[in-house]
């Protein structure tokens, strides 16, 4: 294989959990996912569940100096990008289940089935649950497990949510997944280490803790899901899901067919002139004001998106953005391009016509209209309040009386929105002023984003947060 070294990537690689073989976490902050490097053989690796920036990867096995030879999926990812075909490129075989159907050249594996990797011997099991197609992956060293890659089958305290494919599915998956961890999973060895794929954070996964790693016997014990019937499993799985942003109902098929093939160095974002710019939004493109919010907040294009650059950048691009548009950015000077690309790449959006060269201050010198919407402490919250966090953020404590959408929700509810001033929060601002800028582009004139969330008003005001 090609060992090219790619730019740096939000990712971050962690070295061994202490029980694993050789096992290299590469975890991605903003969608709360780990993908993996495992040395399997003397100079070759197998990596599982990789995000579409293959350079993060390739990095790690040529600092390892190690040759990647197999690429597994536990299945079918809805909320990222797959990177398969990315290291099939660089020379290694994708391994997959059968019934994922993939388009493009892979092994297809069948429960059960072993496959020497020239060290260790990788065995299949069928997992069905978060997805039907779902396997985990169990590394055998002789006849002893030395590592199960549970994808989305079993986490740390949870499981992941199985209502990602089909609504009229999500009950029967839930139940598939009962009997999954039950006869599958929980008959390995307590010792077993486990590595899912989704994790804290990720919106794959049910309501869990900070633990990225785990094993067999501790989730045996521990794990609450674990200790229910089929009924109260199914129950209380159900019950705890939140809402998931839109874009994950195409990413699946995108994977199934096989995403288009960028390397290690996709191409850079071009310069455009004011007039350019606005050429494009005439004609229907989507703008996007990636800058901090406080550089948004003093002004933008009238119309922008401000979702800004951070390692949640992806998730919430592709909850309010659409994906069937050109995008154009606004940035300031010292940001990240390579970043943005990779971030809007791994969750499928390609259509990236280019930023604002100059940025605003180009705008500005055009003579072309802008807008602001002030920033305020949360302690002056006054009036109307609009809280667009999760529900769950929600309800664990908010201002009293505040009004209650989610970001994701908004366009949608936009109208029905009381008339006047609204002040609009979060738990910091960056949010919030996401949901500014969506509720400005609607024609809501009077708004004010506040800094800070609900427990920095309760301490500045001495006041108690209502809980519902």
């Amino acid at each position: 294989m090609n060992r090219r070294r790619g730019r740096p990537s939000p990712q971050r690689t962690e070295g061994p959990p202490g029980t694993g073989p050789g096992v290299r976490s590469l975890f991605d902050e903003g969608l709360g996912n780990a993908s993996y490097l495992v040395e399997v053989a003397e100079g070759r690796a197998l990596v599982v569940d990789p995000s579409r920036d293959p350079s993060p990867y390739l990095r790690a096995a040529a600092a390892w100096d190690l040759e990647i030879a197999w690429v597994a999926e536990t299945h079918l990812h809805a909320d990222f990008v797959s990177g398969a075909r990315e290291l099939a490129a660089e020379g290694a075989t994708v391994l997959a289940a059968r019934e994922a159907g993939l388009a493009f050249p892979h092994r297809a594996l069948e429960d059960g089935e072993e496959l020497d990797l020239g060290g260790l011997t990788l065995r299949a099991l069928a997992t069905p649950g978060h997805t039907p197609e779902h396997l985990s992956l169990l590394l055998l060293d002789g006849a002893r497990p030395a590592a199960v890659f549970t994808g989305g089958a079993l986490l740390p305290g949870a499981v992941a949510r199985t209502d990602l494919v089909a609504p009229e599915l999500t009950e029967p998956l839930a139940r598939a997944l009962y009997r999954s961890v039950r006869d599958r999973l929980l008959t390995l060895p307590d010792a077993t280490p486990v590595y899912p794929t989704h994790g804290s954070g990720s919106f794959c996964a049910a309501p869990a803790g900070g633990e990225r790693t785990t094993t067999i016997g501790r989730e045996r014990e521990a794990n609450p899901l674990l200790a229910h019937v089929e009924e109260a499993f199914v129950r209380d799985l159900l019950g705890g899901y939140g809402s998931y942003p839109t874009y994950f109902r195409r990413l699946r098929e995108v994977n199934r067919r096989g995403p288009a093939l960028y390397g290690p160095h996709p191409p850079p974002l071009p310069g455009l002139r004011p007039e350019e710019v606005r050429r494009l939004l005439a004609e229907g493109a989507e703008l996007v004001d990636a800058r901090p919010v406080r550089r948004f907040a003093a002004g933008h294009v009238p119309g922008a998106l401000s979702i800004e650059l951070r390692p949640a950048f992806a998730t919430w691009l592709g909850w309010v953005a659409p994906d069937d548009r050109p995008l154009v950015f606004v940035l300031d000077a010292g940001q990240d391009r390579a970043d943005l690309v990779r971030q809007c790449l791994k969750v499928g959006y390609e259509r990236l016509a280019g930023e604002l060269a100059g940025g605003m201050r180009a705008w500005r010198a055009a003579g072309l209209p802008e807008s602001r919407i002030p920033l305020e402490p949360v302690a002056r919250a006054a009036g109307t309040v609009l809280d667009v966090r999760q529900a769950d953020e929600y309800a664990s404590g908010h201002l009293p009386g505040a009004l209650h959408v989610e970001l994701g929700e908004l366009g949608e509810a936009a109208r029905d929105l009381p008339p006047g001033p609204l002040a609009v929060m979060c738990a910091h601002g960056v949010r919030a002023m996401t949901a500014a800028s969506l509720l400005e582009r609607a024609g809501r004139r009077e708004l004010t984003v506040l800094r800070g969330g609900a427990r920095d008003w309760a301490r500045a005001t001495g006041r108690r947060l209502e809980r519902s």
